[in-house]
């Protein structure tokens, strides 16, 4: 039994788009509190890529023309906020936050590619 590559993209997508809500959600509803630094926006905008990653699963699954671009521009969105926080907010970003970052962007490169060969392939 062979699994397509746009099935793996999409059970990766939400993967990390339920964790990256269910862990903000946590964070901004005072249910945890972590030891370390806290940059609210950063919570915040891992929240919403969070669900809108859970919106281009379906997207994924489905083969839609449109998740291609939509996985695209995620992965940029997390590469800028990866550089921002390595350079821009190196002194206040906890390590953690970084780590975390750096995590969502090397999976949503993944799922860009395995997107884009599923497509590739049904040229």
């Amino acid at each position: 039994m062979k699994i397509s590559k746009h099935k793996i993209a999409a059970v990766l997508a939400l993967f990390i788009g339920i964790m990256s809500v269910f862990a903000g959600l946590r964070v901004l509803l005072g249910i945890s509190t972590p030891d370390y630094s806290i940059l609210q926006w950063l919570v915040q905008y891992n929240v919403v890529v969070g669900a809108i990653s859970i919106i281009v699963t379906f997207l994924i699954w489905t083969k839609n023309y449109l998740s291609k671009a939509a996985a695209l521009i995620i992965f940029v969105a997390h590469s800028i906020v990866l550089v921002l926080l390595v350079s821009v907010f190196n002194e206040v970003a906890a390590v953690e936050s970084m780590k975390a970052m750096g995590f969502r962007t090397t999976i949503w490169i993944i799922i860009v590619i395995l997107n884009f060969k599923t497509f590739k392939n049904e040229i």
